[in-house]
């Protein structure tokens, strides 16, 4: 039972990100026996414990001391650190607790009852999700919960930062998920917050004829009639024939 449910960690977190390294400082201090262990088999090897604990920080972009808390007065070996891995202080350790009972139900029940499922199997594993971050979140979450928060200029600055800084994959940075905020954005009422995140998406798709569509609804929707309308004259100069801002104008009372 065991090697099984050992065999099935090791799914969950997947073989490549495991293969990639088992040394870290934190790792030299693994003691040779386990204390309250509680998902993870209690007669797992060390090297295979080592191992897993390498793929957490690698699909979280975290280190060791994400989970485990520092014995008093530290000072102990690996880079100084001296690591209480049995204890259960930090909330992390524990919810990671729930995420592998998580993950390893999605594979063995709901994955597994897909008909015609792939061979060999698609699984789930951490990096699934997290891809280098500790909470996933998509970039639509983090617009809206900074907008929310502390005002939308900030959050302009938070996508830029995120864009410039943070590795490929972790965020979708297309044109899509910052028009899906502003859509919702403008269904509040809140329109220059739309229009403002709108105008720093067509700084990256500088030749998409819909953030032009989506600017004239939230100027129009606004009250701002002469910048909406300005906004349809640019999408017919990038494609004369849209009929969307033809149709808007003619609505308008323009000629196209």
């Amino acid at each position: 039972m065991a090697a099984r449910l050992t065999l099935r960690v090791l799914t969950v977190l997947g073989a490549a990100s495991i293969l990639a390294g088992v040394s870290s400082p934190a790792a030299a201090q693994i003691p040779q026996r386990f204390e309250n262990l509680q998902v993870l088999p209690k007669d797992i090897p060390r090297d295979t414990l080592t191992a897993i604990m390498r793929a957490f920080t690698g699909a979280l972009g975290v280190r060791c001391t994400y989970c485990h808390i520092e014995r008093e007065g530290g000072g102990g070996g690996g880079g100084g650190l001296n690591l209480n891995f049995a204890s259960d202080s930090l909330a992390n350790k524990r919810i990671a607790r729930r995420m592998l009972v998580m993950a390893d139900s999605i594979n063995r029940h709901f994955l597994a009852s897909i008909p015609e499922r792939d061979q060999p199997p698609t699984n789930v594993n951490c990096m699934t999700c997290h891809r280098g971050l500790p909470k996933p979140m998509t970039i639509q979450s983090v617009l809206l919960t900074t907008t929310t928060r502390v005002g939308v200029d900030s959050a302009i600055a938070r996508y830029r930062t995120l864009r410039e800084n943070i590795a490929a994959g972790m965020y979708d940075f297309r044109e899509a998920p910052v028009t899906e905020v502003a859509q919702r954005l403008s269904a509040q009422g809140r329109h220059e917050d739309a229009i403002k995140l709108l105008q720093m998406n067509q700084e990256f798709h500088p030749n998409s004829v819909g953030i032009d569509l989506q600017l004239a609804d939230a100027y129009i929707a606004k009250g701002d009639r002469d910048a909406g309308i300005a906004r349809l004259r640019a999408v017919l100069a990038k494609n004369p024939n849209d009929r969307r801002a033809q149709q808007r104008l003619q609505q308008l009372g323009v000629q196209p």
